[in-house]
């Protein structure tokens, strides 16, 4: 187990730190803590336009800038390719996780799942917040397709105890997710508490719309666009979204709001929509 992930760190303490850094300014403390959480979900196809014809990562972090989000959960995140590193002009010097945090993001975590010859691929989660520990669990259902599960915990000001963040890409086969998402179930119920913040989201490939009803009845998380719009957010193709293949789901989350980010802005530098959402703790 990596960082000691299940450990329960004194989160007083950094509220005492927080306090002391706003002597000074106690309107701006109130407000921190105070805000509703905001975060995003995007699959960002290695950073590269539909069919790898375009490089977009740079324009992927404009938008991510923009949102001025608290945590992004990204998949589809490329951590290395030799191949386009030559083809295009500007592939960025470091990994995609770390060009995307840039200034914003000063805590990032990347769970590399796909490897091959030119280089890999996988999840990641950038925050404006502490990443306390993390873990990637290899969850890949059969040998052809790697898939892994990115576990974090982010000590966020005004939330008394960390944030379990769960960020996951699931398989493309019904029988693969199945499988998968009782690998979900069986971490959240093992390593995180019931009465500590949850947020579990990403590109679940629920073709069929079997995960929703599986997480209420096993685990009571509340999907984020069904609960607070009445239906799932549409986001693939991002060109024109029609599927309901991203999701957001919490526990021990109020959700003030749900947006799904697409029109031309979005659909010529990923083939999914991004989704964000603004969250109260319960």
């Amino acid at each position: 187990m990596l960082g000691g992930l299940g450990k329960r760190p004194l989160t007083s303490v950094f509220r005492q730190a927080m306090r002391l850094q706003f002597d000074c300014c106690p309107r701006a403390y109130n407000q921190l803590m105070n805000d509703p959480l905001h975060i995003a979900s995007y699959n960002i196809h290695k950073g590269l336009s539909h069919f790898n014809r375009r490089l977009t990562v740079h324009e992927i972090g404009e938008r991510l800038t923009a949102l001025g989000t608290d945590i992004v959960f990204l998949q589809e995140v490329q951590g290395g390719h030799a191949r386009h590193a030559s083809r295009f002009q500007h592939w960025p010097g470091k990994c995609q996780t770390e060009f995307l945090a840039g200034k914003v993001y000063p805590e990032f975590v990347y769970g590399k799942n796909c490897v091959y010859d030119m280089g890999h691929h996988g999840n990641a989660i950038l925050s404006r917040y502490k990443i306390l520990c993390w873990e990637n669990e290899d969850i890949s259902a059969h040998a052809f397709e790697s898939r892994g599960m990115l576990h974090c915990e982010i000590e966020v000001p005004g939330i008394t105890e960390p944030v379990h963040c769960i960020n996951v890409h699931l398989g493309l086969t019904e029988r693969g997710r199945k499988r998968q998402l009782a690998m979900i179930v069986a971490r959240i119920r093992g390593m995180v508490p019931d009465s500590a913040p949850l947020i579990l989201a990403g590109d679940f490939n629920d073709w069929l719309a079997r995960a929703k009803g599986y997480f209420e009845n096993e685990l009571g998380l509340a999907e984020v666009f069904e609960t607070h719009h009445g239906k799932a957010a549409r986001s693939f193709p991002s060109i024109l979204p029609m599927f309901h293949l991203d999701r957001i789901y919490v526990r021990r989350f109020h959700i003030q709001s749900a947006q799904v980010h697409s029109g031309n802005a979005w659909h010529r530098i990923s083939d999914h929509a991004a989704l964000t959402a603004k969250l109260v703790p319960a």
